[in-house]
């Protein structure tokens, strides 16, 4: 699990303030780590370009330059001249080094752009708009500087934004490259150390970025144990059981003892593995609920399978029951909502009245804002990066595939959550895990990106 920051500025100035490093100081380490960088990846004497702007990020860019130059083919293209200190006195040292600079930008092997740093919140001039349309085009390998030009600090990405193949950040992950917005284009993302190791240079944040290493799953560790040990989820089933269905397979190949589908009848293709009951079963140790189940039952019996304290995960059709207001007043509860129905929930706890692309836009404002009002519910806010929450902690999985985007997908997730719920996982603790495991179960799925089915999901639960 790593950090995340919305701004590093403040842990800079702790640099200058506590450490006593110098801004140069910083500067220099975060050009020497791209510097390093490059050295490891391509042969000498490739040409390389670095596109400057006139601050300290275009700073940075005439940093490398100069650590490059001899042994490399550099030139540097400025967009606007040098305005910042450091901007100024990095284009000294460069210039006093013999490193040349291009009015055109030709073809390369390697191209930097330290155009905008974190500090970019405008749209792109004509020129800066120009230049970064022309370098989008180019073929060659493309490197952004502590972030891509065009990435704002809330996530949302200017339309002509740089294309990185790799984003080498300085000092600490920035939350912005988390956005789903900015997955298309941050590419490989690696962290630069500032002089002091990250451990030194990060203070605590509220927000984390979650590694595959921190799945934890259902392992059974304890010999003496029957079905039971294992929880026992129930999931009212309506007329579109298909999604139940697939919901109930999933929770039972993650570890849950015993998977009911609750309803007046028993599904057509009732699975041999699975049982039915028409009301909540008394052992029941927690619910999933709104997969498939459409308008199958009264909001009288709905409000019956939740008059009790069991955990539960929600997810769906009920999204859309007036009964939802009602579950959020409870505790122990995951909501699953995609972006869709999660700007149709603001709107309906009064929270804001948006469309999808302002949510889009900016997935942890309106994140932040939900866990401040509902401090017990724990949020799992699908997307390309998956936004999971609970009061005042946040998190990010950002290793999810276009793979996933395909009907069925999110009632496995469902299950997952559900079948973790049932064996005695927190709520937080669930949906973490659960998100975890359904991406890393695409990771290892070795069909084409397009072919992945639920059944697949499903059969990969098993080779976690």
């Amino acid at each position: 699990m790593q950090k995340l920051f919305d701004e590093v500025g403040t842990l800079d100035n702790s640099c200058y303030n506590v450490f006593g490093l110098s801004e140069d100081i910083l500067m220099e380490h975060a050009a020497n780590g791209m510097n390093i960088f490059i050295r490891d990846t391509f042969d000498k004497n490739s040409k390389i370009i670095i596109a400057c702007g006139s601050g300290n990020n275009g700073a940075d860019g005439l940093a490398l330059a100069r650590l490059l130059h001899g042994d490399y083919n550099v030139e540097i293209f400025y967009v606007q001249e040098p305005k910042s200190p450091m901007a100024r006195l990095q284009l000294d040292r460069a210039h006093a080094i013999g490193v040349k600079s291009t009015i055109e930008l030709n073809k390369c092997d390697i191209l930097v752009d330290a155009l905008y740093g974190t500090g970019f919140s405008r749209d792109f001039d004509n020129e800066s708009k120009s230049v970064l349309q022309t370098i989008n085009k180019m073929s060659a390998y493309k490197i952004a500087c502590d972030i891509p030009s065009g990435l704002k600090q809330n996530g949302e990405c200017d339309k002509d934004i740089f294309h990185a193949d790799i984003t080498l950040t300085m000092g600490a992950l920035k939350r912005s490259m988390f956005s789903d917005a900015a997955k298309e284009f941050v590419g490989k993302i690696e962290v630069i150390n500032l002089g002091v190791a990250r451990s030194v240079y990060e203070t605590s944040s509220n927000w984390n970025l979650l590694d595959q290493e921190d799945l934890k799953l259902p392992y059974r560790n304890q010999k003496n144990t029957h079905k039971g040990h294992f929880g026992h989820l129930s999931i009212p089933c309506g007329y579109k059981y298909g999604a139940s269905m697939i919901s109930a397979l999933a929770a039972h190949k993650f570890g849950t003892g015993l998977v009911t589908l609750v309803g007046p009848q028993e599904p057509n293709t009732m699975h041999y593995t699975l049982m039915h009951a028409q009301n909540i079963p008394a052992n029941t140790t927690a619910i999933a609920s709104g997969m498939g189940i459409g308008n199958q039952f009264s909001e009288e019996e709905l409000r019956s399978f939740f008059d009790n304290s069991l955990p539960c995960i929600l997810d769906a059709d009920i999204f859309h029951m007036p009964i939802l207001l009602d579950l959020l007043k409870k505790e122990n509860v995951v909501i699953t909502p995609h972006p869709r129905e999660f700007i149709a929930l603001l709107h309906r706890t009064n929270i804001a009245d948006i469309s999808i692309n302002e949510l889009q836009n900016d997935r942890f404002k309106y994140s932040e804002v939900f866990c401040k009002k509902y401090p017990n519910i724990t949020l799992l806010l699908k997307g390309a990066n998956v936004i999971i929450a609970q009061n005042d902690r946040f998190f990010i999985n950002p290793h999810g595939t276009s793979a996933l985007a395909k009907g069925g997908s999110g009632d496995v997730l469902s299950g997952l959550v559900g079948s973790l719920l049932a064996q005695g996982y927190t709520t937080l603790d669930a949906a973490i895990n659960a998100s975890l495991a359904h991406t890393k179960i695409v990771q290892n799925y070795k069909g084409a990106d397009f072919s992945l089915t639920p059944e697949d999901l499903i059969q990969g639960i098993g080779n976690l």
